[in-house]
């Protein structure tokens, strides 16, 4: 209770500076807020929390989406409604829902929207299990760290030897709800796209050798095409072409997509088709994999790219030493449950791109709690 005061007063100084725009005071403030939070729980609140507020909360949430709870709290303007009402229209018996009246807030409209809603029902039923399981997996391999694509904590939860992606693909709708929820977690945050950022005129446009008919940027396992859509959207007139590459039951998904962007099925441990392109990036898909894996991604590329030309820029997260921005943490941890990968520091990146043939030219960073850009270049 000793830093309460100290809290209270860092909250009050922040107050006055935080606007929308502001998003790194915004961010010091959320850190403060919690900070507080935790000062002022005894060791019994904090353990109920985790233990029962939390996956309560995420079941709850999980539930009301999967049955379009939100959708009929939205409805008629967001009117409020009765228990009986609400369950009437999701078609659920009326104690399932227990309180008298609703009305929506402005994160259970946000509900409303597929890539806020989908991240709840793809966790809870095609990714937690290893979560709740992952003791039981430690235990009985001695507690050495998970190093197997297919037979790590995700698949002795599930009794699969399918790896991340293919489990849930195989397991319709999580492959979907997947993507959108890749989506949500993209949305609102600052980009390497972002004036101020990476200078894409002076590092990628400028240099370009060839004319429309050569490519431009390759986005390789851009999922749905969250990112080289956005590019396109700030950077309009591109001098070459823009090529959106995944898995061809990715590309089968795609809802909406300029047309100026070509889609192209592609498996990123195979030839890499398109040669000599300005770019090729990658956007929160190494950290997918362990170091093995990546460095037979990596050797594709490198294959393709032209000395001294060619740029392949990373998108991911950069740990630092200390001080590590909560949300890269616990992405590192469901790396590791997932995936048997991991997020990386700098010393790490250095060494698999290194080992893979590539320099890094810099490292620009778009903001606390958002992915880096590495610049690489052949060595």
């Amino acid at each position: 209770m000793d830093s309460v005061a100290t809290h209270v007063e860092k909250i009050k100084n922040l107050v006055g500076k935080v606007s929308p725009s502001d998003v790194a005071t915004r961010h010091q403030l959320l850190e403060a807020a919690r900070s507080l939070v935790r000062a002022l729980e005894t060791p019994r609140e904090t353990m109920i929390k985790h233990c029962w507020a939390q996956p309560a909360a995420m079941t709850a949430l999980t539930l009301g989406v999967d049955v379009g709870l939100f959708h009929a709290m939205a409805a008629d303007d967001g009117s409020s409604k009765t228990t009986a009402d609400l369950a009437q229209r999701v078609g659920v018996e009326t104690p399932v829902i227990r309180q008298d009246e609703y009305k929506p807030t402005g994160f259970t409209t946000a509900l409303c929207i597929p890539s806020i809603s989908a991240g709840y029902p793809v966790l809870s039923g095609g990714l937690l299990s290893a979560n709740n399981k992952f003791h039981e997996f430690m235990r009985k391999t001695n507690y050495k760290m998970p190093s197997s694509m297919t037979d790590g904590p995700l698949q002795y939860a599930y009794n699969t030897k399918l790896n991340m992606f293919e489990h849930l693909q195989a397991n319709p709708p999580y492959g979907q709800l997947f993507n959108d929820h890749m989506a949500g977690y993209r949305q609102g945050r600052a980009s390497w796209m972002d004036e101020g950022v990476f200078p894409v005129k002076e590092r990628l446009i400028d240099g370009f050798e060839g004319n429309d008919g050569a490519a431009f940027l390759v986005d390789i396992g851009g999922s749905i095409g969250h990112d080289i859509q956005e590019f396109l959207h700030k950077y309009p007139s591109p001098p070459g072409r823009l090529i959106l590459q995944d898995l061809p039951v990715v590309i089968g998904q795609i809802k909406s997509l300029d047309e100026k962007i070509e889609r192209m099925g592609y498996d990123f441990t195979t030839e890499q088709p398109v040669k000599g392109s300005r770019a090729y990036y990658m956007h929160s898909v190494l950290h997918d994999w362990p170091d093995e894996t990546c460095m037979k991604i990596l050797a594709r590329i490198t294959e393709a790219m032209t000395p001294g030309y060619s740029k392949l820029l990373i998108n991911e997260n950069v740990i630092p030493a200390r001080g590590a921005y909560w949300e890269s943490t616990a992405l590192d941890v469901l790396m590791m449950l997932f995936f048997t990968s991991k997020e990386r520091t700098e010393q790490d990146w250095r060494a698999l791109l290194g080992a893979a043939g590539l320099k890094i030219c810099k490292i620009w960073s778009a903001g606390e709690g958002v992915e880096s850009l590495i610049e690489c270049e052949l060595l």
